[in-house]
């Protein structure tokens, strides 16, 4: 199928190139250096601290709470991407991934903060039976033992 540009319409300049791949590059930076910096100088100021009457719980001491890493992690890495986009950027971080991250995180019943209401309190795994020993198999892929062989 031809292009629906003529020659004329399709040419960027140099400039323009350049333009675009330093974009491009520019949205692999990272701001922040990890979840915590970005917790601690940006998101705790974002979003409000619940307040007793609302039954939400959150725990200062989160980076204790396996999940409440991982979705605060999520929060930040999406968080860095999406700056880059002007327009919806920051309406897609706040619906798509703040408010139902926070509502996992903050809720007093299932949420990982959930014993965390009078002060941090370690989290407790799941419960969990080992499983029979050859009802899985390992899923990866076989290593090479000589890393020069071809097969």
């Amino acid at each position: 199928m031809a292009s629906p540009l003529n020659d004329e319409e399709r040419s960027e300049s140099a400039e323009d190139i350049r333009r675009d791949e330093g974009s491009a590059a520019r949205s692999g930076e990272l701001w922040y250096a990890n979840v915590a910096d970005f917790v601690s100088d940006r998101f705790i100021y974002l979003v409000s601290c619940p307040t007793p009457e609302s039954g939400r719980v959150w725990c200062p001491e989160w980076y204790r709470h396996a999940e409440a890493l991982s979705r605060l992690d999520s929060l930040w890495r999406a968080w860095e991407n999406l700056r880059w986009d002007a327009g919806m950027g920051m309406s897609s971080w706040w619906t798509h991934h703040v408010d139902p991250h926070m509502r996992a995180l903050t809720d007093p019943l299932t949420g990982p903060f959930a014993r965390c209401a009078d002060g941090h309190q370690n989290p407790v795994p799941l419960p969990i039976e080992s499983p029979p020993e050859d009802l899985f198999s390992d899923q990866r892929p076989p290593t090479v033992r000589d890393p020069f062989a071809l097969d």
